[in-house]
């Protein structure tokens, strides 16, 4: 299995709901130094819609400023429209929409 198979493997389970940051997927995938291939890997997504990259945002919570599929206004949408609350105009409320491990 490839980094980004195993990246996109990781980011399919994360809840409807529910946040994770990219060096979340990262240990998840099994290395917590791959946080930016998390991002190269979200940016080449082969399936939208199917591999839910809007769920993975800065762990400040920021949402990504290059969202892949139209900017930051359509992730916060995606989120919004699954229930995830927000801080401000641009970060999640980590405390409560982030995913446990």
């Amino acid at each position: 299995m490839t980094t980004f198979e195993k990246i996109y493997e990781v980011v399919r389970t994360i809840p409807k709901g529910t946040v994770a940051s990219y060096g979340q997927v990262a240990a998840l995938a099994g290395n917590p130094r791959w946080a930016r291939v998390v991002g190269y890997a979200l940016h080449q997504n082969p399936e939208p819609g199917v591999i839910p990259c809007h769920r993975v945002v800065h762990r400040n919570g920021a949402v990504s400023s290059a969202f892949a599929f139209g900017g930051p206004n359509i992730q916060v949408e995606l989120l919004k429209n699954e229930g995830v609350q927000f801080l401000d105009d641009e970060h999640v409320d980590m405390k409560h929409f982030q995913l446990k491990l």
